[in-house]
């Protein structure tokens, strides 16, 4: 088995025996791999018939990704194309590891077009799928490759499908309407549609999508030229809550794999496709992650072992996963053994503390200023740990704004959240409009509306918890990265008399300087769901930190990764330096080796310490 971990103070691949062993280094003591939250595409693929490992490798997390070759065994990576991609990003969106098939988007960060090359890597021999500013993303194959579904992608969940054949001169249009071919104020419904796998007659793809449900649903599309799309049933589901389908993964022929994020946890299911009465429709045959001990948790990673015996196919699988208060733990169902509990076989843990001073966080769902419903949760010291009376408040934003504060220990909020109710802090972490995780209807709220009604959802929150005896309101602090950066900057510009310290971690203050300093592949996301520096100049100024710095009465905090290509070190700078010349007691901390995150262990130690030391200056737990 093959995978990442932290565990040598960077990101690093490793692999160990499935019945136990030491896991073996792959890389060079020191190389750091990208997180793969923050990852386009995958970050490596195991490649057994060319006896190597492609590993996606970037420069201290300037995300400008080069493709690399290892041996199985481990080894100084290779450049796949040597210098002929340097310093662009070249990001392996899909590998067929049977075929030696890859998929790769490709910008070279010069110009806006992303496209997407098709790679034989037995060979080395590239061929382009096409180039589009609006993504030309690979998002499907059938089994030798001679026909592929490419996508476009203009804001969130709104998306077009093209094919592509060997035969073609170029891509032809398979679903949707293209965003060049729409009149004015034309309403085009949002599809939503993810991965799509080819069924086993390859006369149709089947994918998650958004055309018969908000929270999303597997969906059958012919290609029989009708462009004719179906809603196809699953019967046998187990999970009960609000959330959504994420992903609907092909294992072999008739067998898929279906997760669901219910609640910000996930639940993945094996189910076969059958025929009822002429329609297709997905049976559960077996619930891998959502029940005990894959619980209240989110997974981390998956995959699957076909082992073919008296011409019956076996299916092993091996998982991560991790909850609020646990790092990630790998568990295996054999190929062998139709086990209905999974082996366990790791046992990280946080070492020196026991579990019961960490806090599993309880609910604190509440409904906002126009009657939205809000998923929050609300973290408390352990009773354990002896703190007496109301706990002051740190208020988390998470980044995104797309995204979604889940109970994952391997992200870099959770660690923090569990080591600020260590020194006596009680931790709100709102999932508020805009958040992925609940609906389409409610990531889209967010759309051209940044700083303005998710801001008031934070506010809301923070009444509501005014009434809460176990909170001291009169101490507060907030603290974000990236988008979530950005609406700390908001709310202590914009509501000034409301925090005693905040800590910024590379937000956004001037968005029109911010969205010209954005690789210009990134900008055409940002011109349709945020706002255009020039038709939309007045909005994008009016919803600025910068326009209220001035406001800002509370210390701050400001942490920025060097080699960040997001949000420049620049900007960060320049919040740091205007807070001072207002009068602000202002820290400033930049990482030399670091990206849009902090990855690295000595770094991450760093960090947490700076921030926690600062919130128990300013709000004395």
């Amino acid at each position: 088995m093959y995978f990442i971990s932290d565990m040598s103070g960077v990101m690093s691949l490793y692999v160990m025996d499935q019945n136990g062993s030491m896991p073996e280094s792959l890389l060079p003591a020191g190389l750091a791999l990208q997180n793969p939250h923050l990852m386009a595409g995958y970050n490596y693929f195991v490649l057994p018939k060319l006896a190597k490992v492609i590993v996606m490798i970037d420069e201290n997390g300037n995300e400008n990704y080069q493709p690399c070759l290892v041996p199985l065994e481990g080894g100084i990576p290779e450049p796949i194309f040597g210098e002929r991609y340097k310093n662009e990003q070249v990001a392996c969106l899909h590998c067929d590891v049977k075929k030696n098939i890859a998929y790769f988007t490709r910008d070279d960060r010069k110009t806006p077009n992303l496209e997407c090359l098709m790679v034989d890597l037995a060979t080395l021999n590239v061929t382009s799928l096409g180039t589009s500013i609006y993504g030309n993303y690979y998002n499907g194959a059938n089994p030798d490759h001679s026909t592929v579904i490419l996508a476009d992608g203009y804001t969130a969940a709104d998306n077009v499908l093209y094919v592509w054949r060997k035969d073609m001169a170029e891509r032809q249009l398979l679903y949707g309407v293209p965003i060049e071919k729409r009149t004015e104020n034309q309403q085009v419904k949002l599809s939503g549609i993810g991965n799509c796998s080819f069924t086993p007659d390859e006369g149709g793809l089947l994918f998650r999508s958004n055309l018969f449900s908000d929270e999303g649903s597997a969906s059958y599309l012919s290609l029989d030229g009708s462009a004719n799309v179906l809603e196809v049933p699953v019967s046998g589901l187990r999970h009960k809550g609000m959330g959504e389908l994420a992903d609907i993964k092909l294992v072999d022929k008739d067998r898929f794999l279906l997760e669901y994020n219910i609640d910000g946890c996930s639940w993945l299911y094996e189910c076969r496709m059958r025929e009822n009465e002429g329609r297709k429709q997905l049976d559960v045959e077996r619930t891998l992650c959502g029940l005990p001990p894959l619980s209240e948790g989110v997974l981390m990673g998956y995959e699957f072992e076909l082992q073919e015996n008296a011409g019956e196919t076996k299916v092993g699988y091996v998982l991560s996963f991790a909850t609020a208060n646990n790092p990630a733990q790998i568990y295996l169902y054999p190929p062998d053994s139709p086990l209905e509990t999974p082996k366990v076989l790791s046992k990280e843990r946080v070492l020196g503390i026991d579990g019961k001073f960490l806090s599993e966080g309880e609910d604190a769902s509440y409904n906002s200023f126009d009657g939205l419903k809000v998923s929050a949760r609300l973290y408390l010291p352990s009773e354990h740990l002896g703190f007496k009376g109301p706990r002051p408040l740190v208020l988390y934003v998470h980044g995104g704004p797309q995204s979604q504060e889940r109970p994952d220990f391997t992200w870099f909020s959770m660690p923090l959240i569990q080591f600020l109710t260590l020194n006596g802090f009680a931790v709100f972490v709102p999932n508020v409009r805009g958040s992925a995780g609940y609906g389409l209807r409610y990531m889209k709220r967010v759309d051209h509306d940044w700083g303005g009604k998710d801001m008031l959802d934070h506010i809301e929150g923070l009444k509501m918890l005014e009434k809460d005896s176990r909170i001291d309101s009169s101490r507060r602090a907030v603290i974000g990265r990236s988008y979530g950066g950005y609406m700390t900057l908001m709310l202590v510009s914009r509501h000034p008399d409301l925090w005693k310290a905040a800590c910024d971690m590379f937000g956004p203050y001037d968005l029109i300087a911010f969205i010209y300093r954005l690789p210009e592949t990134w900008r055409t996301f940002f011109y349709l769901s945020v706002g255009h520096p020039e038709k939309d100049k007045e909005f994008l100024t009016e919803r600025s930190p910068k326009s209220y710095l001035k406001n800002v009465k509370c210390p701050m905090l400001i942490l920025q990764g060097r080699n960040d290509p997001r949000v420049l070190a620049a900007e960060s700078r320049e919040v740091a330096e205007n807070l001072k010349a207002n009068g602000v007691e202002t820290e400033f901390l930049i990482f030399e080796d670091e990206g849009h995150d902090v990855i690295k262990f000595k770094n991450k130690m760093l960090c947490y310490t700076k921030i926690v030391g600062f919130f128990k200056k300013h709000l004395n737990p």
